[in-house]
């Protein structure tokens, strides 16, 4: 899994260098291009990614002027993060670069999903093993405040279905 992560984030590397971003700053826009708004908490969660690592990536991205960051006025202790018109703008040309990973895998939709959901299961599985042994899942203690009625925590769907890392 190690192995086709790599192999993913390189694929992806020269395309994302085209629309100057990287492979964890395309991640985080993944999430807003869905949702548009949401909390710091739950990006957290979705990324399974920790304050300490998400918050400079967004910082990077607000300088860039694809989102924003602000305080909830009805809870200060909330952050929200929303999609700029200019960090909208760019997901057709960000999903020209998935396209092409995709064809590169060799794989179908279909074939795609499957192996999606089945890292989804895996991933799942080897977390809940993980908070076992002690250690803490990102974003239990929801960093970012409360998230909004509906809004839920899954991790996101990954184009390509291959497991990430993410903190570059």
């Amino acid at each position: 899994m190690y192995s086709a992560s790599r192999a993913m984030t390189g694929c992806y590397r020269p395309l994302l260098d085209e629309i100057d971003l990287t492979y964890s700053q395309y991640v985080v826009m993944l999430v807003l291009w869905e949702s548009e708004s949401v909390t710091l908490g739950l990006l957290c969660r979705r990324l399974q990614l920790d304050t300490g690592t998400l918050s400079p990536l967004l910082k990077r991205l607000e300088a860039q002027g694809l989102l924003t960051r602000a305080r909830r006025v009805e809870d200060e202790r909330t952050m929200q993060v929303t999609i700029t018109p200019a960090g909208a703008a760019l997901r057709g040309r960000a999903a020209s670069a998935q396209s092409r990973v995709e064809q590169a895998t060799g794989l179908s939709p279909d074939q795609l999903k499957v192996m999606r959901d089945g890292l989804h299961g895996v991933a799942a599985r080897l977390r809940a093993a993980g908070r076992g042994s002690g250690d803490a899942d990102p974003g239990d203690a929801d960093p970012g405040g409360a998230d909004s009625p509906g809004q839920e925590a899954a991790p996101v769907s990954f184009p390509s279905g291959a497991p990430t890392t993410v903190g570059r």
